[in-house]
């Protein structure tokens, strides 16, 4: 059975500078997501040959810990301040394959 709520989001930045405050801007929203109990997993990347992409990995326990992460005050105002930086956002929702999963504590590769 799939568990879970699980979404990514890729973030185009204007320039470097765009890309240096954007940066800063989730460091210090990170602390307040470090503190949700169903945030299960919150990861940001930069893709190899585009510096000023990020793209966010994020598990939740379940919907409604995604909405209770939607409702603090440091998401909300992650939301708002981004937008001066970006040139364009794209969000998918996932499905789990649980054939893929691996579980803590289960063996093999």
């Amino acid at each position: 059975m799939p568990t879970g709520f699980a979404l990514t989001v890729r973030f185009s930045l204007r320039d470097s500078e765009a890309a240096q405050q954007f940066d800063a801007l989730v460091a210090r929203t990170a602390e307040g997501i470090r503190t949700e109990p169903g945030t299960l997993v919150y990861v940001v990347h930069t893709p190899v040959d585009e510096p000023l992409v990020r793209v966010f990995y994020e598990l939740y326990a379940d919907r409604d810990a995604f909405q209770a992460h939607e409702e603090q005050a440091h998401t909300r105002h992650f939301l708002k301040a981004r937008e001066e930086f970006l040139t364009s956002t794209e969000v998918a929702f996932l499905h789990e394959m649980e054939a893929l999963s691996k579980r803590p504590g289960t063996e093999g590769p």
